[in-house]
């Protein structure tokens, strides 16, 4: 019987139940040595010398670390910033190290270390970074880009836009044209034009950034306990700051308490410089403080739209243009922005702008489909008015515009396999969406979304063995980071013949297991799930060819039930796997041992569609607003484990629930974060979740996924506050333009 499609619990779950797992901050090492960071309270200032006399006074601390400690290097990306010399450019920068023998001593330290910071002008907002005069970020030049949006699969390519005269926070900036847009809004039956802003937000994740990093005084090397979504990128950038081979990095990931793609890379290569620098192991467990003030958060974004059609709902002419904070680093993130904007539905004429800005703030990173939740939130707002204005059903008019497989993309590519218009249908036979007459009898109004993403791609390799107890062993470099190594258990057993309670996936260190990209971009399945395949085909293949030789028998006639081989057709000769297994595993032995290897890489992705149905209330007296019903359907290609999947799903909607009501990383004046602290962020919870939250998974296959499995972690944080803002326009006429949509916002847009 196939284990594709069965509900699974996911292999790790006893371990996190019981309280067993071993996360970044369970680490520990004899020797250890603990940090903490001395921050800027300023987004922008110039500081002189640091007097370390003050901690090391203290019990317990041992070092202070400043940037005259440290080899220089050029700061490229966030992670290579460091320590600065004399000039901090985000509040929370770090600007000294202190060490201590526990973490209370470091602590104490870090609060007596006394810097004389002198407050610089300082541009934290989009507007006043591209003012005339405003302070340049970086005045000698921008740093390289960022690697983290790439590895998510998040970049896309585009028109360089004119080079000219570019403010110098500019950092970059692509164009998508096609046809004539002015002259085809002039002749439309009806034009929508609107302006959107998000706000920046964190993560959310539990755990705090947390590694441990041991240094090897024989190699230069070192070992690195990291709570990462990527390992092999943490080697790469660990070796060459500490300039050693890559082979004299070992990286250990962790369990993670959530990352959500904020769980790349962060202080790790600061903290290897310092832990060779001490000749003892290094520990950093961030504070909920310093996640929140200087993460890595998803930007906040400015985005304007001018979309019209003909009188038969006929999309003609798109104009966008999307401005995204990027902090005080380049992030490679406006060519997806623009992407995501003008290929989702089918229009002639086109023209969209995707900028990135910087500012004196922290540079941004990847959050679960970076740039899709912002782009779609104006995009489906501004279809939503022109069904209005049409006066055409809103579901209709993306049917009759959704692109299809084959369709050029704003960037002239086609639309590989897809399942976008078999979704819409989907959301069209939802009981909340054919009930919304219902429901606006009640005083609720319901409103749909539909957000796309591209997927990600990357080379991954595995392996495949059988241990003497007949349990197959897989090996895979990538992090399970939702659940997927129980994914690959199924689809391991699949190939090789056995229930998939007989294989162990083993995700070991970067120096024990075969190369795999990030867990992130929704490819983990994708691209490490064919590779795994292969091992387990070839490992099954050698066992088959073992067994004939015992059975003096063809392979062909072999067969493997209940985890032996067997003759077809006669249970009673059979031979245990794991004696098989032995027989390959002994002093004399006469058979090679059985090692599977699967490798694989693809250029093409596999796009993933996931629509949502919200209906909602809204109190006109306090500006609140009830989710009361999510419907969330989503083409997953094949759902190779349907409760993993659904979780997913679940997971990522609530966090699209955030993004609509709640969440909103908030600056006064000075650049001070004023919403650091779990207290002041909000994030939603079990008492903010819809009555009914429902799922409906759409399975159209897709070409090169393993038993036609899509990614599915990106799609269902995408549409769901366009889907709540589309329900609060239905419910109340008013329409919100900035996320979050708070009670405040809400009054005002219903006062007009």
């Amino acid at each position: 019987m196939s284990e594709i499609g069965k509900r699974r619990r996911l292999d790790d779950g006893k371990e996190k139940v019981m309280g067993v797992a071993s996360y970044g901050t369970d680490q520990l090492r004899p020797g250890t040595l603990h940090a903490r960071l001395v921050q800027s309270p300023y987004p922008h200032a110039k500081f002189g010398a640091i007097d370390p006399q003050p901690a090391l006074d203290l019990p317990g601390v041992v070092a202070v670390i400043t940037a005259a400690d440290l080899p220089e290097f050029a700061p490229t990306t966030r992670g290579r910033l460091l320590l600065p010399k004399d000039r901090v450019i985000f509040t929370g920068q770090p600007v000294a190290l202190v060490l201590g023998e526990t973490e209370a001593a470091a602590q104490d330290g870090s609060e007596v270390l006394l810097v004389d910071f002198e407050p610089l002008p300082a541009a934290t907002d989009m507007d006043s970074a591209l003012a005339e005069g405003a302070p340049a970020v970086w005045p000698d030049g921008l740093p390289g880009d960022s690697q983290e949006a790439a590895a998510h699969g998040a970049t896309a390519g585009g028109e360089d836009a004119d080079e000219t005269a570019k403010p110098q926070n500019l950092a970059g900036e692509t164009t998508f044209t096609n046809g004539d847009v002015d002259a085809a809004l002039a002749t439309s039956a009806a034009v929508v034009e609107s302006s959107y802003e998000t706000a920046g937000v964190h993560q959310g994740y539990l755990e705090p950034h947390a590694l441990l990093i041991e240094p090897d005084i024989v190699t230069g090397g070192a070992t690195v306990y990291t709570s990462t979504q990527a390992a092999f990128f943490v080697r790469q950038e660990i070796a060459s700051i500490l300039h050693v081979p890559e082979s004299d990095v070992t990286v250990v990931p962790t369990a993670i308490g959530g990352g959500f793609g904020g769980k790349f890379l962060l202080y790790d290569p600061l903290i290897a410089l310092v832990a060779k620098l001490q000749a003892r192991p290094i520990k950093l467990v961030l504070t909920r403080l310093e996640e929140l003030v200087a993460g890595t958060p998803a930007p906040a974004t400015k985005i304007s739209i001018r979309i019209g059609a003909d009188k038969d709902g006929k999309l003609t002419a798109l104009e966008a243009d999307f401005s995204m904070d990027a902090g005080c680093f380049p992030s490679s993130m406006t060519g997806l922005a623009g992407m995501l904007l003008g290929s989702l539905y089918r229009v002639d004429n086109i023209k969209i702008t995707a900028r990135e800005i910087l500012t004196f703030r922290p540079s941004i990173g990847a959050y679960r489909a970076p740039c899709s939740p912002q782009a779609a939130f104006a995009l489906e707002s501004a279809l939503d008015e022109l069904a209005t204005k049409l006066d055409i059903d809103p579901l209709e008019l993306r049917l009759k515009n959704a692109s299809r497989p084959g369709d050029p993309m704003v960037h002239r590519a086609p639309w590989p396999s897809m399942g976008m218009r078999e979704v819409l249908e989907a959301i069209g036979r939802n009981p909340i969406w054919t009930g919304r007459e219902e429901a606006r009898a009640a005083g609720r109004g319901v409103g749909i979304a539909i957000g796309g993403w591209p997927g990600g791609t990357e080379p991954a390799a595995s392996s495949c063995s059988i241990e003497r107890d007949g349990t197959l062993h897989v090996h895979v470099g990538s992090v399970d980071l939702t659940g997927t190594n129980t994914s690959l258990a199924m689809l391991a057993a699949e190939a090789f013949g056995v229930d998939a309670d007989r294989v162990r996936v083993i995700s070991g260190n970067t120096g024990s297991v075969p190369y795999a990209g990030a867990s992130g971009g929704s490819k983990t399945i994708y691209t490490v799930g064919p590779a795994v395949m292969q091992a387990a085909t070839e490992a099954r293949k050698q066992t088959l060819d073992l067994a004939a030789e015992m059975f003096e028998a063809d392979a062909a006639d072999l067969e493997i039930v209940d985890g032996k081989v067997q003759v077809k057709g006669a249970p009673d000769k059979a031979i245990p796997l794991g004696k098989i297994a032995a027989r390959t595993m002994r002093f004399g032995g006469r058979h090679a041992p059985v090692w599977g290897h699967g490798r694989h890489a693809n250029n093409v992705s596999s796009p993933s569609f996931c629509a949502q149905v919200a209906e909602v209330e809204v109190d006109e007296e306090t500006g609140a607003v009830t989710v009361h019903k999510l419907g969330i359907v989503q083409d997953v290609g094949r759902a190779i484990n349907p409760a993993a999947v659904e979780g997913q799903l679940l997971g990522g909607a609530t966090q699209g629930l955030g993004w609509a009501l709640y969440e909103s990383l908030v600056l006064d004046e000075g650049g001070q974060v004023l919403t650091a602290s779990l207290m002041d962020y909000a994030l939603p919870n079990i008492t903010r979740s819809p009555s009914q939250l429902d799922t409906e998974l759409i399975e159209v296959p897709s070409d090169l996924g393993p038993m036609g499995a899509r990614g599915v972690g990106e799609p269902p944080v995408i549409p769901t506050a366009a889907a709540v803002a589309n329900a609060i326009a239905d419910a109340t006429s008013a329409r919100l333009t900035r996320l979050p949509m708070t009670p405040p916002r809400v009054l005002e847009a219903l006062q007009g």
